[in-house]
């Protein structure tokens, strides 16, 4: 019997991070906007909320570094709705942060210290709480063991000034539990701040879902491979992840040298030791995995790859070079994951781009996943480049114009050059506007699910652009700076034509 694949028809989706819908204060929110945004996307027809991970982010604001793999961003809980259920009291939130509605960044520190304002008004608002309610928030507790050590590592993090954990004092550092349950006694207050927050954002968030889910808008989020050395998960189990217990890198990730560079990547991130995680049943990732299915749909696994081999690179390497292909156990780990979900459809987009090998391509095949296309990749004019729209076979995969790592299409227009463009237009009838052009392209291939950036779709340029991959500043900081029904004829649009291409519900 064939397995069910979790993309069954054509359909439309849009690529929006949640910190760029306006509404919020600082950043978009998991409130009023949220939920305007999912009712735009019912009302025209588009089935697909892509996001980036909702976890926390690092310094850099990148959600794909993230200090727990668990947590979600506490700059996404929402002021009016913990206002309106009588979780905080204020008389004049005013007096809090300056609305941001008038432009298309935001400042990482101003929403850090906002997020610092909402926890001491939830702890003030914490003793007026009913029993049922507390209740309730225990219950989450003891159902959400990840909480208790997220909510520590940050509250150690923020008393040695953001440091990652390998420089910490040696009690802490090592995670000596003796010496750590009297200093956790006397920092009570902070640790039950972290875990308020994560409750609200919890509760705020799966409102979103639920709702989304009443009008038949369906959230894929995205899961990163590897885990930030510096996270909560790594300081709690080492044991897992090739680290040794001062923080010394054992393996480290990356990928090895290819056509953009001659020495590979080096990701900094620890490799996995797989013969651990298959003792424990693979436990900690199927923990992973439903935490993950609880605030999604489906899911994008980054780096797929992974899950097929990975590139192992001594921990004290300077560059990729040097490192080896291992294989790893992930056929053994989607299996269980199925019988985790109690389905025979895994709801996983793999994340396939750049130089896949044949085992990545079976893995993705066994278990019938959709892989990804992206259109700005095609035109090399290689006649047999497999992103090229003749060149993509069959229905099972998601089309993008680009992604968050991508320029703009109307950037990565004006990067091309002049004869690039000439034959571009002449094969494939480009308008004047490059970034629908990409769209149209887009919606008449065979692929099931076809998604463009919101940034596409309001035909914007790099001043818009989400991420440049490595680089480090001024990522990850662009939001909508107009109110939504402002940007309604854009999405009525994109309906529009996803209804002449037999995409739209």
């Amino acid at each position: 019997m064939p397995i069910q694949k979790a993309l069954t028809k054509k359909s439309l989706g849009v690529l929006m991070h949640p910190s760029c819908i306006p509404g919020g204060r600082v950043c978009g929110t998991f409130g009023k906007g949220a939920r305007e945004w999912i009712k735009m996307l019912h009302k025209h027809k588009v089935e697909y909320w892509q996001m980036l991970p909702l976890n926390p982010t690092d310094s850099s604001g990148s959600p794909y570094s993230s200090p727990s793999s668990f947590a979600l961003n506490p700059w996404f809980l929402d002021i009016d709705d913990l206002i309106d259920k009588g979780f905080i009291f204020i008389s004049n939130k005013e007096e809090l942060c300056c609305t941001n509605q008038n432009k298309n960044y935001f400042d990482f520190n101003i929403a850090d210290d906002f997020t610092k304002k909402l926890g001491k008004l939830l702890m003030q608002g914490w003793i007026s709480q009913s029993e049922a309610r507390k209740n309730d928030f225990y219950k989450w507790l003891s159902k959400n063991s990840w909480v208790e050590d997220y909510a520590i590592f940050i509250v150690i993090k923020e008393e040695f000034n953001m440091l990652p954990w390998w420089q910490w004092p040696h009690e802490f550092k090592f995670k000596n539990n003796n010496f750590l349950k009297s200093w956790i006694n006397g920092k009570s207050a902070e640790i039950l701040t972290k875990k308020l927050i994560q409750w609200h954002l919890d509760e705020q968030w799966k409102a979103i879902k639920i709702f989304a889910k009443s009008i038949n808008v369906k959230l894929i989020g995205d899961l990163p491979f590897y885990v930030s050395r510096d996270s909560a998960e790594v300081w709690s189990n080492k044991s897992l992840f090739s680290i040794l217990k001062n923080g010394d890198l054992i393996f480290q990730s990356g990928v090895p040298p290819d056509y953009f560079s001659s020495t590979g990547q080096l990701w900094g991130t620890p490799t996995y030791f797989w013969s651990k995680h298959k003792r424990s049943n693979f436990d900690w990732w199927r923990k992973r995995f439903k935490r993950q299915f609880e605030l999604v749909d489906l899911l994008r696994l980054d780096h797929f790859r992974g899950f097929a081999g990975y590139w192992r690179i001594n921990g004290n390497s300077k560059t990729a070079i040097s490192g080896r292909w291992i294989n790893s156990p992930g056929r053994t780990l989607l299996n269980k994951l199925k019988i985790d979900l109690g389905t025979d459809s895994l709801p996983i987009i793999a994340e396939d781009l750049g130089v896949i090998t044949p085992d990545v391509e079976k893995l993705r095949k066994i278990f019938e996943l959709p892989g990804m296309k992206i259109l700005q990749f095609a035109f090399d004019g290689n006649e047999d480049n497999p992103y090229l729209p003749k060149n993509i076979e069959g229905e099972n995969w998601v089309v993008y114009t680009g992604t968050h790592d991508n320029s703009t299409s109307i950037s990565w227009w004006e990067s091309l050059e002049n004869y690039a463009k000439k034959r571009i237009k002449d094969e494939y009838k480009f308008s004047e506007n490059p970034s629908w052009s990409l769209i149209k392209l887009g919606m008449d291939t065979n692929a099931n699910l076809f998604i463009a950036p919101i940034q596409d779709i309001l035909s914007l340029d790099d001043s818009s652009r989400l991420n440049i991959p490595g680089t480090t500043k001024n990522n990850w900081k662009w939001k909508l700076n107009q109110p939504l029904g402002e940007i309604e004829d854009n999405i009525r649009r994109f309906s529009e034509l996803g209804n002449d291409f037999g995409r739209t519900r």
